[in-house]
């Protein structure tokens, strides 16, 4: 399955000219962990980096420093691990686990930012055909009993 069917549409995004503080209130408007950092390349909104309040606890609360002091783009992980719409999910997957993160930007053809997928999201679909093969397996179970009363 390809993580274009899983992955998230709506992106938060900011620019990495954007304060620290306004990424933070971006996050809490929207309820969200992340922020992908993004520039218009050509018409394009290109991700270049992603920024997680995990760093912005790092970069501005454990070290005192004002959130309007620091830029999304001194701040953003980079170089930024992306997944294309095709890729295969558990190719993604392996990506995540192997780049130590939890979400990446998916990006369509051109480079374009079309979505993100989460670790969360592929836990929900994987306890999604958990819970399909348990039902398969009870089906069965069902049937074998009725078989043998016969």
């Amino acid at each position: 399955m390809p993580v274009a069917d899983i992955c998230s549409r709506g992106v938060v995004i900011a620019s990495p000219d954007d304060s620290l503080r306004t990424v933070a209130q971006l996050m809490r408007q929207h309820h969200v962990g992340s922020v992908v950092v993004t520039r218009d390349e050509a018409g394009l909104c290109r991700p270049v980096g992603i920024i997680t309040d995990r760093d912005i606890v790092l970069a501005v609360v454990a070290k005192d420093v004002s959130p309007d002091a620091v830029s999304a783009g001194d701040v953003m992980s980079e170089p930024l691990a992306t997944a294309r719409e095709s890729d295969e999910i558990w190719d993604v997957l392996e990506r995540m686990r192997t780049r130590g993160v939890r979400r990446l930007p998916v990006v369509g053809t051109r480079d374009e930012l079309v979505g993100i997928v989460s670790a969360d999201d592929v836990l929900e679909l994987v306890a999604e055909e958990l819970v399909n093969l348990a039902r398969i397996i009870s089906r069965e179970q069902r049937q074998e009993t009725i078989r043998r009363a016969d």
